[in-house]
């Protein structure tokens, strides 16, 4: 059916063109191209998203979406003036067709080898087989049958028309060698390589360019002349000529191909970036590339940005597990108030999925300027992020660079269904409210990178940073402590009954100590610390934060330790601990939120802490089996490994 009706409106199109002057059917095809802009979101927001990469101005959205909308423009010109193709005769030609640089045919055609007049998808390239008939050489369309049979069938009618032969793809290879060899002239295109194509450097980034054309060439040294069209105005049209192209040899096959095509790449690039207007932008250029760039947007808060990194990590081992290359990036984002930022985050929830334009227009008067251009400078191809005030920023700046969207906690008033995968943490009580999509994983802690991997590195960094105290072995007590949150608190006090049970134990199981605070422990807790351990003789490593960290410590502390101790309020640490496998004791305390006390339950529930009071703290470490059989280690990152795999 749709065959049938495409077949009708053109054969429609064509009648009323005949009546109509050519300046007016072009104006109704600006027109037409306007509404196909309208309709095609899709389409349009992959076009937009390929612009920034390639031509706009500083990659900026505004000035993407104006060279957009007049490639939609000149797409509607182009499909009007097919149908102008049944009564363009050689006066039409002279009047409005100009041939720059004419005398590289007669060149091209003095090699005796035959020529390939090679176009990329822009402009008007069903006029070439008219123009070059009314030239008085033979011309040869190789072409690709469209999918619907009976409008091919009439594009093809009207190629003949005008004098032109034509070769099909799947069946005309040999007849394309003949032709070459009798130096007559075909046609090909050679962007949109597809999986088959050669892999180059295409504004870059690495694209699939198409290699006929350049096969042809190597084999039977034919000539090659890049073509680019051009609109001038209205019907008034430019064919430009580029110098005589030869394919150049080193006697590696594989290698010629790759130069060669690279060079071409070049020569378009360099009239794409003149007449970028003039391309069809709306497939995905770069999908069989074989790198990726990933953004991870920080809030500014160290723990949700530790998680994006873990995601991170593991979307770049499962990324370059497949060949691909990784680059990693990161972007600090910030709102110019919190009314901004909600103001943003409304919006984004009131926007589609192919409609953010509106809202990413905008975006300059809530988004910091400064944020704004450092966001604006990325290209992504995954975003990841983490934190409810980062989620409408993901879920538009990943519209905007057509990008897959990855969101780390609960996102603020836009439903997770939106992102290519959401991680929500159990105590996030968000997950209540929804049943899990496919796209959705339910953690139980938050994301880390620690695995055996992590921790070996981590632990070979720390004994070779001159921070111990002799080599640790035997049984060692590593001990994390936080700072103050909403409604807990970690002062001298806890210090000071923290110490004593720890010593307790220390001395009954003769082990070591490896104690670190973070920077958010207060100064009196810091000074009670370093009273009670800085001479202590079984403290083997002691780390005040906030005066000398070592990136390595956490994680040393993690691999070096059989049993770890935590402050309650940290849901990082805690969740750190758990993932490292080892026995992790977490003493509780006063003034926790709801959230932390769901989350503390939890993981008591399924073994993978114990909890207790301070004063216990000896008597649960003391009363815990030597082995590993009564604690569970924490496996979230499995989990999610396995969702990035379905969405990568």
């Amino acid at each position: 059916m749709a065959d049938y009706i495409s077949c009708a409106l053109f054969r429609a199109l064509s009648l009323l063109t005949r009546f109509l002057p050519p300046g007016f059917s072009l104006f109704m095809g600006r027109r037409l191209g306007d509404a196909v802009y309208f309709f095609d979101r899709r389409h349009r927001a992959i076009a937009c998203s390929n612009i920034r990469r390639a031509v706009a101005e500083n990659g900026g959205y505004i000035s993407a979406s104006r060279i957009t909308r007049k490639a939609y423009q000149s797409f509607g010109q182009n499909l009007v003036e097919i149908s102008f193709i049944p009564r363009i005769d050689r006066d039409y030609l002279e009047k409005y067709i100009h041939l720059e640089n004419r005398n590289y045919i007669d060149e091209a055609f003095g090699r005796g080898k035959g020529v390939i007049f090679l176009a990329v998808h822009e402009g008007n390239w069903e006029l070439s087989n008219i123009i070059c008939a009314n030239l008085g050489f033979p011309f040869v369309l190789f072409v690709r049958d469209q999918g619907f049979p009976r409008l091919n069938a009439l594009l093809n009618s009207y190629r003949l028309k005008r004098g032109a032969q034509i070769l099909h793809k799947k069946t005309g290879l040999r007849q394309l060698i003949e032709v070459l060899k009798e130096n007559k002239s075909i046609g090909m295109t050679f962007d949109q390589g597809g999986k088959r194509g050669e892999i180059v450097d295409f504004f870059g980034r690495r694209a699939s360019m198409s290699t006929g054309a350049v096969k042809l060439a190597l084999k039977y040294d034919c000539s090659i002349i890049p073509v680019f069209y051009t609109r001038e105005r209205g019907p008034r049209m430019k064919v430009i000529l580029d110098s005589v192209y030869t394919a150049v040899r080193s006697g590696n096959p594989g290698e010629d191909l790759r130069e060669n095509v690279s060079r071409l790449s070049r020569i378009y690039e360099k009239y794409l970036c003149r007449y970028p207007y003039e391309y069809l932008w709306t497939y995905k250029i770069w999908k069989y590339g074989r790198e990726r760039d990933v953004l991870v947007l920080s809030d500014g808060k160290a723990g949700h940005l530790r998680q994006s990194e873990s995601v991170a990590g593991m979307a770049g081992r499962r990324l370059s597990s497949c060949g691909i290359k990784v680059n990693l990036s990161f972007c600090e984002v910030s709102f110019r108030s919190r009314a901004h930022r909600i103001l943003f985050g409304l919006l984004a929830a009131l926007s589609g999925r192919n409609s953010y334009g509106f809202c990413w227009r905008y975006a300059g008067r809530m988004i910091r300027e400064d944020s704004l251009r450092a966001l604006e400078r990325h290209r992504p191809d995954i975003i990841i992020s983490a934190g409810d005030r980062l989620s409408a920023v993901n879920y538009i700046f990943s519209r905007v660079n057509q990008a897959k969207s990855i969101i780390l906690m609960r996102p603020s008033g836009i439903g997770t269904g939106r992102f290519d995968l959401a991680v929500i943490p159990r105590h996030d009580r968000g997950h209540l409210f929804f049943t899990p999509a496919g796209n959705t994983v339910i953690t139980e802690g938050a994301l880390n990178p620690v695995d055996a991997g992590y921790l070996k590195e981590k632990t070979e960094g720390l004994k070779h940073s001159g921070m111990l105290k002799g080599v640790p072995g035997g049984v060692c007590i590593g001990v994390l402590i936080g700072g103050n949150s909403r409604g807990f608190r970690i002062g001298a006090d806890t210090v000071r009954a923290l110490a004593g049970q720890i010593k307790r134990v220390a001395e009954d199981l003769d082990a070591g100590i490896l104690i670190t605070t973070s920077r958010r422990t207060q100064q009196a807790a810091e000074q009670e610390i370093k009273k009670e351990f800085a001479g202590y003789p079984r403290c083997r490593l002691m780390v005040i934060a906030n005066e000398k960290n070592h990136p390595d410590t956490v994680g040393g502390i993690l691999g070096l330790s059989s049993i770890l101790v935590t402050s309650p309020e940290s849901i990082s640490m805690i969740s750190e601990s758990a993932a490292s496998g080892k026995r992790v004791i977490v003493f509780d305390g006063p003034g926790l939120s709801a959230k932390h006390r769901r989350f503390l339950d939890n993981f008591s529930r399924k073994k993978y802490i114990s909890l207790c009071s301070i004063n216990d703290l000896a008597y649960s470490i003391g009363a815990m089996p030597r082995g590993r059989e009564d604690t569970e280690q924490l496996r979230d990152n499995f989990k999610v490994f396995e969702a990035l795999e379905r969405v990568l």
